[in-house]
């Protein structure tokens, strides 16, 4: 198992080293001067070479490009002193490092990622996506978190009962789910809800985890503004994980195994519930894990219709700003996300099939 375990963290490491150099050659070779659109159109030369030289700009691609990894990596080479050494060590944007090896000024350090500053804002983007991050995390996790359990359960429903007729109208309905755009579902739940059936909702249209209080007492929690947006998120994917459910445990049930089980006198919830649904769910945790990564990169529709402040309101402002290393940082932190959400769903295929850690 430790095996199949650092082998799953090496192909992980390997992905996100090329989802960083992707991320570098893509944003690197767009159109635009950052300086320019800082400073503006009447901007001088001098102040834009300036801006330049501060951002870095002004350097060789290669260069560039190992200066982001440098800036990204846990461990790093350093100039300690020299502020105007390009890999001068600044305390500001690194926090405070643990130097493990010193040659004269030079010394690899252990540190905290960078992730650089905003062009429009010149806040770390480690704090606006630490800000953001945790709602979309909350509405992606409840979304799926919703999808899974009430998927599963009448995707378990729908076979056992296995009649013609209730296949075919829950294919209809999971199909209707899949092909039905998040966000025109956020604005028909939005519309129906929290507005004509406001006053027996009590649902409102906009809000997000945390609301302000309309007699001045600061800020509370509002975990009603979470059902219409994670209801709305959640829908494709239940979609989803219903059909995926249904056809993988009759699949399953049709084995000698389930035969035999059922031979030997164990009672059907026993059945399905230890030994079919274990092997069933293969195909339904590698939709999940797909689908967990994905709802935190594409909730953007159902963030701006409902107003929920998460990363993908913030990317499309980075967009329209042309706010690189936002776009990067959120960008990257996406792929992780992704990268390590495939490796504990590997670890999780290997735990509940020993078959997977064979290959």
């Amino acid at each position: 198992m430790a095996n199949f375990i650092s082998k799953r963290l090496t192909y992980g490491l390997l992905v996100l080293f090329g989802v960083i150099t992707i991320v570098f050659l893509l944003f690197t070779i767009l159109p635009g001067d950052p300086a320019r659109m800082m400073l503006g159109q009447r901007a001088d030369i001098s102040s834009v070479e300036a801006i330049q030289k501060d951002l870095g700009l002004d350097k060789s691609p290669p260069l560039q490009y190992l200066k982001f990894l440098n800036d990204l990596s846990f461990l790093s080479v350093h100039h300690m002193t020299d502020a105007a050494s390009y890999w001068y060590f600044d305390p500001v944007n690194y926090g405070k490092p643990i130097s493990l090896i010193s040659i004269k000024e030079t010394a690899l350090v252990l540190k905290k990622p960078y992730l650089r500053r905003s062009y429009q804002s010149k806040r770390e983007v480690t704090d606006i996506l630490a800000k953001a991050f945790p709602n979309t995390l909350i509405l992606a996790g409840s979304a799926i978190g919703f999808a899974l359990v009430v998927g599963v359960l009448i995707g378990v429903f729908v076979a056992v009962i296995n009649k013609k007729w209730l296949n075919k109208a829950v294919l209809v309905i999971t199909v209707f789910g899949m092909s039905l755009p998040s966000f025109f579902a956020a604005i028909l739940m939005a519309w129906i809800f929290a507005f004509l059936l406001a006053d027996f909702t009590g649902l409102s249209m906009f809000g997000s985890l945390y609301s302000v209080d309309d007699y001045g007492r600061g800020e509370y929690l509002d975990l009603k503004n979470l059902i219409l947006p994670a209801f709305t998120l959640g829908i494709r994917p239940l979609a989803i994980v219903t059909e995926l459910t249904r056809t993988s445990l009759l699949e399953v049930m049709s084995q000698d195994y389930i035969r035999t089980a059922y031979a030997k006198g164990l009672k059907p919830w026993r059945v399905i519930g230890l030994h079919a649904l274990r092997n069933a769910m293969n195909p339904v945790l590698t939709a999940i894990s797909g689908w967990f990564a994905s709802l935190m990169a594409g909730a953007v529709f159902v963030e701006y219709v409902f107003d929920w402040k998460g990363i993908g309101v913030v990317i499309v402002d980075a967009l329209e700003k042309y706010d690189l290393p936002v776009i990067m940082g959120a960008v990257l932190l996406i792929a992780v996300n992704l990268i390590f959400i495939n490796i504990f769903v590997d670890i999780l295929y290997g735990v509940l099939d020993p078959r997977v850690r064979i290959a």
